[in-house]
């Protein structure tokens, strides 16, 4: 991709304007998400070239019509609306994107920072729980907050009513995490406002979403990747059979974090899903000090240096399928989820050849990804 290394002396690569530009563009495009995002600049080396090909690429996945591509005009100006608001876009690879966060299987090619960025290289643990709180669940959320806090480490959460801005208020003296659903200029809940801007003078907010977006359901799920994402484990204090902080927790899992859950009462709904994570396995918590003696061995090791590359696939370069071949691969996908081992088996293809196959679909609108490697197609 060309980008130059930086020049600080710190590892990793630094985008001159023009990359950061078509990076923008290209995360911006319509069909493009992370994992599309990683697959293409490995492939065509950069993200300008990724924009000249999404076009046929679309066309050989099935699309009547290829997906919109985000003009330069367009990305301009949500550059220049962050810049106003004190948001800077770090790229994937540069020295200053959280580490962990790098690690994790689909990190945002561009993540939107905005604050403080020192308290997103310190160690950090997630805290979430039911938005419908009980008094006692919020009062251990502080409590708990208040001794990881005064340990040296960062809270992580999701601005969300309840259990996260209780833990947020609770470390605004030592610094916290605020991942966001929508735009940085877009802030859900409308109430947690004042809330953030508290925040940011000490710690920092994120978001992977185009200044200007309001938040929809579908978009939690994705903002809960980061917020287990940035953190050494996740701590759920309340959450009932059906929440979003049970996400946060399997996408933890998923991630190899640490998963840490609060006891309730059984006759407690909001105690329903943080019981059951307990009898799952997850690390029991009545006090700081529980959570710090499980991350003790890893806050204790040397730290990972840096990415140096903005991605590195285990297959990083595609091969183009004959037209036989495509029409096998595709035959094989249906609406029920396979996984991507098996569709590789299945198909005799080589593993390339099948990436470059879902990579079509995926940019012509047909495919649709679920965890752990499975994928399915849209009729």
């Amino acid at each position: 991709m060309n980008a130059r290394k930086s020049s600080n002396g710190s590892h990793g690569i630094r985008l001159s304007d023009e990359q950061r530009l078509d990076w923008l563009r290209l995360i911006r495009s319509e069909n493009v998400g992370p994992r599309t995002f990683r697959s293409l600049l490995n492939h065509y080396g950069g993200a300008r070239a990724a924009l000249d090909a999404l076009p046929e690429l679309a066309r050989r996945g099935g699309a009547a019509q290829p997906g919109r591509i985000t003009t330069r005009d367009e990305a301009e100006r949500e550059l220049a609306a962050a810049r106003r608001l004190g948001v800077s876009f770090v790229a994937l690879g540069e020295p200053e994107y959280p580490t962990l966060l790098a690690s994790i299987p689909d990190p945002p090619p561009l993540l939107g920072i905005r604050g403080e960025a020192k308290a997103l290289t310190r160690p950090t643990v997630a805290i979430v729980g039911s938005r419908n709180a009980s008094g006692v669940g919020l009062k251990f959320a502080e409590t708990l907050t208040r001794g990881l806090a005064g340990a040296g480490l960062v809270i992580s959460s999701g601005l969300a009513r309840g259990i996260d801005a209780a833990a947020h208020r609770a470390s605004l003296a030592t610094g916290s995490v605020a991942a966001l659903a929508g735009g940085h200029d877009r802030i859900y809940p409308p109430e947690h406002v004042d809330l953030l801007n508290q925040l940011l003078l000490t710690g920092a907010a994120i978001s992977e979403m185009p200044m200007g977006w309001e938040p929809r359901g579908r978009d939690f799920p994705r903002r809960n990747r980061l917020i287990s994402g940035l953190s050494l484990g996740v701590v759920i204090v309340e959450a009932a059979r059906r929440s979003g902080s049970l996400i946060t927790a399997r996408m933890a899992l998923e991630q190899g974090r640490e998963v840490f859950a609060v006891p309730g009462s059984p006759l407690d709904p909001r105690a329903e899903g943080t019981n059951g994570l307990l009898k799952q396995g997850a690390a029991l918590v009545t006090e700081a000090e529980d959570v710090l003696s499980v991350l003790a061995p890893i806050l204790n090791r040397r730290p990972a240096p840096a990415v140096e590359e903005p991605d590195v696939d285990d297959e990083p370069f595609l091969a183009q399928p004959g037209g036989d071949e495509r029409t096998r691969i595709t035959a094989l996908l249906g609406p029920t989820p396979l996984r991507l081992d098996d569709l590789i088996r299945l198909s005799g293809s080589a593993p390339q050849a099948v990436r470059m196959v879902l990579l079509e679909l995926e940019l012509a609108g047909r495919l649709e990804r679920h965890g752990n490697g499975f994928v399915s197609v849209l009729r």
